[in-house]
């Protein structure tokens, strides 16, 4: 077993199936994309164990409560860490993470973004050493999100070749 899903299991997370895609939905892109030693992330969203898109689902700061999205966010980190093993087999293979850029289903007088995003920081401070989860972010508040998510991120990594 690899040392990040060891980190993983210790932490007692769990990595979820691949996402279910809503009936009449297509998505023509890739989750993940290698290019030499850099990794393109598409944008996730948060899932539950199973592959579904998981909730509470509306804006932050008004359906959906600043704790509760920040427990998506992680529950993002983890989709993304599904999608990085499914296409590279092994998450030891990731030398760095670069750069998150997340977004966050706001209300218009939410503002507290980064606390959101935090939820996936923390998760990958938890499962990798602190030289590769070091990374930088963004954190931004959007009008709405696809299938109105209260998260989506998206994100770049650097991996051994």
């Amino acid at each position: 077993m690899s040392t990040i899903r060891k980190r993983l299991e210790a932490e007692g997370l769990v990595l979820p199936h691949p996402l279910k895609v809503p009936e009449g939905v297509h998505l023509p892109f890739p989750w993940v994309s290698v290019r030499g030693e850099r990794v393109f992330i598409s944008g996730h969203g948060p899932q539950d164990p199973d592959g579904s898109i998981a909730g509470p689902f509306g804006k932050v700061g008004a359906e959906v409560s600043l704790e509760d999205a920040k427990v998506l966010a992680g529950k993002t980190a983890l989709a993304i860490l599904a999608s990085l093993e499914a296409e590279l087999g092994d998450l030891d293979r990731i030398t760095a993470w670069c750069r998150i850029f997340g977004m966050v289903n706001s209300a218009p007088d939410f503002a507290r973004q980064p606390d959101v995003i935090n939820g996936f920081t923390e998760i990958i401070a938890a499962v990798f050493d602190p030289d590769v989860a070091r990374h930088t972010r963004s954190a931004v508040g959007m009008a709405s999100l696809p299938f109105n998510i209260a998260v989506e991120i998206e994100g770049e990594v650097l991996i051994a070749v």
